[in-house]
């Protein structure tokens, strides 16, 4: 079986999205399956092609109508059985280029079927005031695709209301792109005294990029008022700020930081900036407790959550939009209130002191994240296409 993935980001660009497909892609290779990626251009010459992955293409220098032609031609090229779209409207520029493709590749072989994985549902854009149709841009992507993928209960919930989606609609989660492997020789009190942290100071970390969904400001307020408090708090913000697909998180990461300032807290944050995934590892295991506090709620979609659980991490976080059975609230996660900054620091103080009940949600956490193996995930992937192919 070969399959053709369509991706906007991919590494060494800075991206969720991009990691995911590597992760995928290379988990897929493992269990026998050809795997070719076409990319942005701005993910070569130097791209990084895991093991099992065959060809990557970093061919696509702007995300336009010229997009079914450059697909068509690699697909031909490969003899692709699947074109499997990796769909973050950000990270192909907003364009809806992509989300007419498989309406323009009707009939043409290969690739034999096309396949779509909504990382989110964030819409085109299609024109000043388009408002509804910009919905429609994502339907017609879904519509037109032989198998809908979503990772999270909330999006299958959404386009479930689509009867005509439900035959052909999986949900399948994400897996962490960072698995809890430090350096060798890694200290957990030499790694916090890098960052001017002690064994009894209260260390908090964050994962992933800054955007308006992810509760920067609550994030900065809750610290704000820990240390009011007099607890010896401090804030890791790990990883990358901003990457490489959304130009608005660069506005609203100015935002936090120019809160912070105002709020006489910057001796407390401490920035890691873009690293390799062993020392993103290491900072984690640094920390005492994650705090994710997304706006729109907790979600197996959030890469962040999903490595803070790898790394059997305490997490706390808000409230899923839609029930999630599988988050239990005080067994494997601590769940708040969006948009409640005091609640996310009383979440927090109460967690700091009972190591018990830290320790309970962290081995919560590890005993989660076993549910989600990137092997368990490429096998849904791949009985997934079995089922596409006759």
């Amino acid at each position: 079986m070969r399959i053709l993935f369509l991706t906007g980001e991919y590494p060494p660009m800075q991206g969720g999205v991009g990691d995911y497909t590597w992760a995928l892609g290379s988990a897929l290779g493992r269990a026998g399956v050809d795997v070719h990626v076409l990319t942005s251009h701005a993910a070569g010459p130097a791209h990084l092609a895991p093991p099992g992955v065959g060809n990557v293409y970093p061919d696509v220098e702007r995300w336009g109508w010229s997009l079914a032609r450059q697909v068509r031609a690699v697909a031909q090229e490969i003899e692709a059985d699947v074109l499997h779209i990796q769909y973050q409207s950000a990270a192909f520029g907003l364009h809806p280029a992509v989300n007419l493709l498989p309406r323009a590749l009707r009939g043409a072989s290969p690739p034999r079927r096309v396949a779509v994985t909504f990382h989110d549902l964030r819409v085109p854009y299609l024109f000043p005031k388009a408002g509804p149709l910009r919905w429609q841009a994502n339907l017609a992507l879904a519509r037109h695709s032989h198998l809908v993928i979503v990772t999270n209960a909330e999006d299958r919930q959404r386009l479930s209301r689509e009867a005509e989606l439900a035959p052909k609609l999986v949900e399948i989660p994400i897996g962490s792109n960072i698995q809890p492997e430090p350096p060798a020789g890694y200290d957990r009190a030499q790694q916090r005294r890098r960052w001017g942290v002690g064994e009894e100071d209260l260390l908090l970390c964050y994962f992933g990029f800054l955007n308006a969904s992810k509760g920067g400001e609550e994030l900065a307020q809750a610290t704000a008022r820990l240390a009011a408090q007099g607890a010896p708090v401090h804030l890791l913000m790990v990883g990358g700020q901003v990457g490489a697909s959304d130009p608005t998180n660069v506005a609203y990461l100015e935002r936090v930081k120019g809160l912070i300032e105002a709020l006489g807290i910057a001796q407390r944050v401490h920035w890691t900036g873009f690293t390799a995934a062993a020392e993103v590892s290491a900072n984690l295991l640094a920390a005492d407790i994650a705090v994710l506090p997304y706006r729109d709620g907790a979600s197996f979609r959030r890469g962040s959550l999903m490595a803070a659980l790898a790394h059997g991490l305490p997490i706390v976080s808000t409230a899923p939009a839609v029930p999630v059975p599988e988050m239990v609230h005080g067994e494997n996660i601590w769940l708040t209130p969006p948009h409640d900054a005091q609640a996310l620091a009383e979440a927090i103080l109460a967690l700091w002191r009972d190591p018990d009940l830290r320790r309970r949600l962290g081995q919560g956490a590890a005993a989660l994240a076993q549910s989600f193996r990137w092997d368990a995930i490429a096998q849904r992937h791949l009985d997934a296409y079995r089922r596409l192919l006759p």
